[in-house]
C-alpha cells in the first residue's frame, strides 16, 4: 500500500495519529534530557564558571529560573546573538545574559592637536550633552593639553615576622635587592617591570607596596602573579616570614585613600586648557570670574567641609565611570580613579606669548582650567576590552591604531579620559553658575511616556 504526502499529517488516520503523537512524546523527551544534561553539566562547572555559547547561557537560565522567585523577569533580560566566547573565564560566570546601556558621543574633542571622538556609556540624561558642551568649548579655545606624569600600578602584600628586628631587616633587604625583586617579579611576564617597593613596618608587620609598568594592560593580574613571585624570593632569605595576605589594602585597590593621591597609582595625568571669555559667553554661557569663585566655593571649601578624599572636584566621577563601563574597564576602579583636582583661574591673554598684544584685553580675562588625576586605573588589553561592543568604542576613541609603543595605547586612553573630565567638569562648573543644571536635567532626565 502507498501512502501519500497527503496522509502523513498529525491529522491522518487515527495509526498515524498514534505514531506522531509518539514521535512529538520522544522528541520532547529528548529535548528535556538535553537541557537536564546541560543544567547538570552547569552544576558541574559552576566553580570554574564556564560559559562559551548561548546554550551554556540557556542552561544557566534553567537553572535559576526554577530557583528565583520572581522568574519572569528572565525575559526582560536578553541573551541571544552575543558573542559569549569572549566571556567564559575571562569576565563573568553564572551568566543569564546582558544588560544593555546606551552609549552616546560627545565632541569632537582636540587633545594634544588631535580630534577625538568620546563614547559614554550612561543612563544618566544630560550627561553626553553636558560633556559635549564642554569638548565643544574647549575645542574652541585650542583644545586640551595633557602630560602622564608616572604609570605604575601597585600591589601590596602585607607579610608577618618573628620579631621587629626581623621586620626592620626585611625592609634593609629590600631596598638593598631590588635588582633580585626585579629578577623575580619580571620572569612571570616580559610585559611588567618592577619601578620600586615601598616599605612599611607596623610591629611585626610589614606592608611592601610593589609598583611595575605592565604595558597595555591595566595589570592587577599580572602584578598579582609577579608579586607572588617576589614572595617566595623574600620567604628564601627568611624562612619565617610568613604571608598573610597578597594584598595588604595598602595598594590601595578600590577604595579611596591617600597614598593613591599622594604616589598615584596607574596613570598619573595632567590636563590643561585656556577659555577665552568669549567662549565663556557664548558657549558656557557664564563669566569667567563666576566660574572662578564657584571652584573655590564648592571643589575647595565644600569638599574640605565634607572631608572629601580625593574629592576636589564637580563630577569626575560620572565621565570616568561612563568612558569605563563604554571600554571595558574594571568600574569598581571608578572609586579611586575618580579622584580629581580641579583647579579653575583667571587667564589673561595677554601674558601668552602666543597671543597677539593687540587682540587682548587685561580687563576681560578667561579662565586658566586643570584637573589633576593621580590614580586612572586603565587598559586596552584584558578582561572586558575584549569585547566587541567596548572593543569598537575604544576604536573610536581613537587609541588602538598607530600606537606601537610600550604601553602607548593605554597611556593615551588615561590622556583621553583626563581630557574628557575636565570639558565634562567645565560644563558643569558653567551650568551651576548659570543657573541651567536643573532645567537642563529636567529637560533631558524626565522620560514622559
Amino acid at each position: 500500500m502507498m501512502i501519500g504526502k497527503g496522509s502523513l499529517t498529525p491529522g491522518g488516520s487515527s495509526c498515524l495519529r498514534g505514531f506522531w503523537g509518539v514521535t512529538g512524546g520522544i522528541s520532547a523527551v529528548i529535548l528535556q534530557n538535553k537541557r537536564a544534561r546541560a543544567t547538570r553539566a552547569l552544576a558541574e562547572d559552576s566553580k570554574r564558571g564556564v560559559t562559551k555559547t548561548v546554550e551554556d547561557v540557556e542552561a544557566t537560565r534553567a537553572l535559576y529560573k526554577g530557583k528565583v522567585r520572581e522568574h519572569s523577569a528572565f525575559e526582560k533580560i536578553p541573551y541571544q546573538h552575543y558573542d559569549y566566547s569572549r566571556v567564559g573565564n575571562a569576565c563573568c560566570e553564572n551568566v543569564i545574559g546582558y544588560v544593555p546601556v546606551p552609549v552616546g558621543l560627545a565632541g569632537p574633542l582636540i587633545v594634544d592637536g588631535v580630534e577625538h571622538f568620546i563614547p559614554l556609556a550612561t543612563t544618566e540624561g544630560a550627561l553626553v550633552a553636558s560633556t559635549n558642551r564642554g569638548c565643544k568649548a574647549l575645542s574652541a579655545s585650542g583644545g586640551v593639553s595633557t602630560a602622564l606624569l608616572q604609570d605604575g600600578i601597585s600591589r601590596a602584600p602585607v607579610v608577618e615576622m618573628d620579631s621587629l628586628e626581623s621586620a626592620v631587616r626585611l625592609k634593609s633587604w629590600v631596598a638593598d635587592n631590588m635588582d633580585l625583586l626585579r629578577k623575580a617579579v619580571g620572569k612571570t611576564s616580559q610585559y611588567i617591570h618592577l619601578s620600586t617597593v615601598h616599605t612599611t613596618v607596623a610591629g611585626r608587620l610589614v606592608y611592601l607596596r610593589f609598583v611595575c609598568t605592565t604595558g597595555d594592560a591595566m595589570g592587577m593580574n599580572m602584578i598579582s602573579h609577579g608579586v607572588e613571585e617576589a614572595l617566595k624570593l623574600l620567604q628564601s632569605e627568611f624562612p619565617r616570614l610568613r604571608v598573610l595576605a597578597v594584598s595588604g589594602n595598602m595598594c590601595t585597590d578600590k577604595k579611596p585613600a591617600a597614598i593613591n593621591l599622594i604616589q598615584g597609582r596607574g596613570k598619573s595625568v595632567v590636563a590643561e586648557a585656556t577659555i577665552s571669555s568669549a567662549v565663556c559667553r557664548s558657549i558656557l554661557k557664564s563669566r569667567p570670574q563666576d566660574m572662578v569663585r564657584l571652584n573655590v566655593a564648592k571643589n575647595m571649601i565644600g569638599s574640605a567641609l565634607a572631608g572629601a578624599l580625593g574629592g576636589n572636584n564637580a563630577h569626575a566621577a560620572n565621565i570616568v565611570a561612563a568612558i569605563f563601563l563604554a571600554t571595558g574597564q574594571d568600574c569598581a576602579h571608578v572609586v579611586d580613579s575618580s579622584c580629581c583636582l580641579t583647579q579653575v583661574d583667571l587667564w589673561h591673554p595677554s601674558a601668552s606669548e602666543d597671543t597677539p598684544q593687540e587682540t587682548t584685553q587685561e580687563s576681560d580675562p578667561g579662565l586658566l582650567v586643570s584637573c589633576t588625576m593621580p590614580s586612572l586605573e586603565v587598559g586596552v588589553v584584558g578582561g572586558g576590552t575584549q569585547l566587541a561592543a567596548q572593543s569598537g568604542c575604544l576604536e573610536l576613541l581613537g587609541v588602538m591604531k598607530g600606537k606601537t609603543g610600550y604601553a602607548e595605547r593605554s597611556r593615551a586612553l588615561a590622556r583621553l579620559i583626563c581630557a574628557s573630565v575636565l570639558a565634562g567638569e567645565l560644563s558643569l562648573l558653567a551650568a551651576l553658575t548659570s543657573g541651567d543644571l536643573v532645567k537642563s536635567h529636567l529637560r533631558l532626565n524626565r522620560h514622559k511616556p
